[in-house]
């Protein structure tokens, strides 16, 4: 339980202000179809997560117990870090690809979550945690909880939130996951 409880909340967190999040707001404007924009957030999210967990799960098979140690706690530590500069959206993100709202949403997202912090995130989770499903599955509901309201609100949201202080908030929880990581 601690595992989903933490995913998700590190996530929704991190994903606040997150180029992710923009691509929903730019896709919920640029084709008004929100149901299919989140069902393909979704798809785009459990396929990308379930891959980077299952590589965090295999890392800890290959990687000595103290180095994945310290490796892990870097991470959440480097992530601390990354999380209080906000991101922006590139002018190719949202390109469409002529595969519909639904492959169009699910192609973005899932390109744009590579190599992103809450990839990097699931990533050191499922190598902290061990388990597969309540990472993925609090990672996966951390990104729903940052981005329907991106969809279903639009940037009327956006500049009501104090991002400056989400980003500490998230930036404090990575950093003392850090910490207690690397104290063992």
């Amino acid at each position: 339980m601690d595992a989903l409880l933490l995913s998700t909340a590190l996530v929704a967190l991190a994903e606040i202000g997150d180029k992710t999040q923009l691509l929903a707001f730019v896709l919920a404007a640029r084709f008004r179809r929100p149901w299919t924009i989140i069902a393909g957030i979704l798809v785009a999210t459990l396929v990308n997560h379930a891959l980077a967990a299952a590589l965090g799960a295999w890392l800890t098979s290959q990687v000595p117990p103290q180095v994945m140690r310290w490796a892990v706690g870097g991470a959440f530590l480097a992530m601390a870090a990354w999380t209080l500069i906000p991101d922006q959206l590139d002018d190719g993100d949202a390109a469409r690809t002529g595969l519909g709202v639904f492959g169009t949403t699910v192609v973005a997202f899932f390109l744009a979550e590579m190599g992103d912090k809450t990839q990097i995130a699931t990533v050191a989770l499922a190598a902290q945690y061990a388990v597969l499903l309540p990472v993925v599955a609090g990672t996966t509901l951390g990104m729903m909880i940052a981005n329907v309201p991106a969809v279903l609100v639009g940037e009327r949201l956006a500049h009501r939130l104090p991002m400056l202080a989400v980003r500490r908030v998230a930036a404090l929880l990575f950093a003392l996951l850090g910490v207690a990581v690397l104290l063992g």
